[in-house]
């Protein structure tokens, strides 16, 4: 028994670290080459773990390789445009200037139900309202909606807007991040001036604190016992 656990903790941690240097990608972004190899790789890993038989190797150098091949295919794709369109495909349009594209739906093996509800899925319950639907290599289908259906922007209505970036973290579960607070140039000393504003006498007390950059603090004390913006 501590032979297949001891097994199985040394394939997941190989998995984990297959998996981060192949990249951070959804199962939903996934190129069909990549979600190929993912799954090969759960098999290959799967093998060993259950039959104590097979050697370690056996399963570790396949997907090694296979991380390999995968690592080696992403950069050729990232490099070659001619190569990209080979190993992932191009993107399909499935409806053009308001009009289905039947030529495109026939080649594709993709029928009206499944473009009206993914359609739906993207808040376009009417066909009549999508300038272009664009089937994009990973499966997803992007949209844009006709002019007149657009969601209103402030520049539709020449409105100045201030800039909105990121807020930073600066608290999480009572832990200071200090990193953060050298990022916006402040420092352990002024956060407990500000959260002192409020009684709280110690960082410890708050599950949540984030600075937007507009100068606001947002905090949350632990256990939901309260919270509040300076």
């Amino acid at each position: 028994m501590l032979l297949i656990i001891i097994r199985t903790l040394i394939l997941y941690a190989a998995v984990v670290i297959v998996m981060r240097v192949m990249g951070k990608r959804e199962i939903g972004q996934l190129q069909p080459f990549e979600l190929v190899v993912a799954l090969m790789i759960a098999d290959l890993a799967a093998i060993p773990m259950q039959d104590t038989g097979i050697p370690l190797l056996s399963g570790i150098i396949p997907i090694t390789v296979l991380m390999a091949a995968q690592v080696v295919l992403s950069y050729v794709a990232l490099k070659s445009e001619k190569a990209r369109g080979i190993i992932c495909g191009r993107p399909s349009v499935l409806v053009e200037n308001g009009k289905i594209v039947e030529g495109e739906l026939r080649r594709l093996r993709y029928n009206l139900n499944d473009l009206l509800e993914q359609l739906r899925a993207k808040d376009y319950s009417n066909l009549a309202d999508v300038e272009f639907a664009i089937l994009e290599t990973n499966g997803q289908l992007s949209v844009i909606p006709k002019s007149q259906k657009r969601a209103l922007r402030p520049e539709d209505i020449q409105i100045k807007t201030n800039y909105e970036g990121m807020p930073v973290t600066l608290v999480i579960d009572g832990k200071v991040k200090q990193e953060n607070l050298s990022k916006v140039n402040l420092d352990e000393k002024w956060l407990r001036s500000e959260l002192q504003k409020f009684g709280i006498k110690d960082p410890g007390e708050v599950f949540f604190a984030s600075l937007d950059t507009v100068g606001n603090l947002f905090y949350q004390l632990k256990a939901g016992a309260g919270g509040g913006k300076v």
